[in-house]
């Protein structure tokens, strides 16, 4: 038997199929769904830690380098998504670019990022809001405070499960509606972060900048290599291609415009924070509600907390969002189940994959402690990263796919520096994530031979 595991799926096949989806998104929006993903509790912590134990008040030039590095991915996403206008992001574009099976093991990258980061965040977000009601006298009772853990009586994470229910019920009821309330969340959430930047400016004592670089520039690009996965997430915005009018100009807008947005908010935070107070006090575990209780001002300490729980919300929106696209996209293809590419007639969404997605990320928030998975999700994101960024090199061969929209400037050279960037940050990570991300891509790969390459929609053309 003849394996043809590089065989390429067509653009036109995929805008056939994609064709039924509601075109409802404009550039607004695609920043609201990249804001929401990239923006999180990362704001309230990385910059105060990063700076007491790596960069110093140079932490703010850590956020600039990590801003630029980003933007070199965040590029050739915008080119691919301008000229592949397609739902499933990097999974769809590797199956145009590279072939079928590189394809599926993006995806099945990606989905250990997506359903993975939202699951991390919701056990984050049930720690927040215990901790909201707790002046109110209330409090949630132990067997359902968190993960399992049978020797302190406690069962499941109920908090968790229930946003997670309450976003999917959300998502379900179509995209329009879902992002009219993630452009309100997401505007808060920057209004409270700003409300920190202008109460903050205040408090800056010039002398809380000397020494600007104690740890060196040495310092400023480790702190780099910590700080680049707080701009990770913006890749999401390229899931929804299939449902924004004129992607060839909005997607690129979407894409950039989140970084952008995101680069001034990690800069403003980080030069304020550290103005207000001296770097070697902020390895703590808030640090920017400490800045703000350490100069008497409690009551935006208060509206922060508030703030951190609305930023995950906006996060596990989208990220929920984005897995149930790419689920929706594999099935498209025949490498999962038919029944996940199924759009419903009332929203044309897939709801048997958002489903399937709802239930798999509760179970895994309920029952399991992910902190010592959080690394993998670093992982899948770069090695998606990597394959998009070199993929550019052959993008720009195809004849076939015709881009009047963006394209990475400085071609082929940034595209090139910003896949050997991504290899360098891969190399940075743990051998424990590499063990894990081997079992993962291991598993994805058996999937793929025992039922992905024969239900495939190209095994019966």
């Amino acid at each position: 038997m003849q394996f043809h595991i590089f065989r390429k799926q067509s653009i036109q096949n995929y805008l056939g199929k994609d064709i039924k989806f509601s075109k409802t998104m404009n550039a607004l929006d695609l920043m609201s769904l990249g804001v929401g993903a990239v923006i999180g509790t990362g704001i309230f912590i990385l910059p105060g830690t990063v700076a007491a134990t790596t960069a110093g008040p140079g932490v703010s030039l850590s956020f600039m380098v990590a801003a630029i590095v980003c933007a070199l991915a965040g590029m050739c996403y915008a080119e691919f998504a301008s000229a592949i206008p397609v739902a499933g992001s990097a999974y769809s574009y590797g199956n145009i670019v590279y072939g079928e099976f590189t394809g599926w093991i993006i995806g099945w990258a990606l989905i250990l990022e997506y359903m993975l980061s939202v699951a991390t965040v919701a056990a984050g977000w049930s720690s927040y809001f215990s901790s909201f009601i707790s002046p109110f006298g209330l409090k949630i009772p132990k067997a359902v405070s968190g993960p399992m853990n049978l020797s302190h009586g406690v069962y499941f994470d109920l908090i968790s499960v229930l946003i997670i229910l309450v976003i999917s019920i959300l998502l379900s009821r179509g995209m329009k509606n879902s992002i009219k309330i993630n452009v309100v969340a997401v505007f808060i959430k920057m209004a409270i972060i700003l409300i920190f930047i202008f109460v903050g400016m205040q408090f800056i004592k010039p002398s809380n900048y000397h020494p600007f670089l104690p740890y060196h520039a040495s310092g400023v690009i480790k702190g780099a290599t910590t700080v680049f996965f707080a701009f990770l997430g913006f890749d999401v915005v390229s899931s929804s291609a299939a449902e924004v009018k004129n992607p060839k100009k909005n997607m690129p807008l979407g894409i950039i415009g989140t970084l952008a947005i995101a680069a001034v908010l990690y800069f403003g935070v980080s030069i304020v924070l550290t103005g207000m107070v001296k770097y070697t006090k902020l390895n703590v575990a808030n640090p920017v509600a400490f800045a703000l209780q350490y100069v008497h001002q409690d009551w935006v300490a208060e509206l922060l907390s508030f703030g951190a729980m609305l930023g995950m919300a906006t996060m596990m929106l989208t990220m929920i969002y984005s897995s149930s696209r790419l689920i929706y996209a594999m099935a498209r293809d025949g490498l999962l189940p038919a029944s996940f590419s199924k759009l419903d007639k009332k929203h044309n969404s897939p709801q048997n994959a958002l489903v399937a997605v709802t239930i798999i990320i509760a179970l895994s928030a309920a029952f399991f402690s992910v902190d010592q998975l959080a690394n993998l999700v670093n992982f899948g994101t770069l090695f998606a990263f990597t394959l998009v960024s070199f993929g550019i090199l052959k993008l720009r061969k195809r004849t076939d796919i015709v881009n009047d929209g963006f394209k990475v400037p400085g071609y082929p050279y940034l595209p090139i520096i910003s896949g050997l960037i991504c290899i360098f940050m891969i190399c940075h990570l743990s051998s424990e994530v590499y063990l894990m991300a081997a079992i993962w891509l291991i598993l994805g790969t058996v999937i793929y031979f025992v039922y992905g390459y024969r239900h495939s929609q190209l095994e019966h053309e």
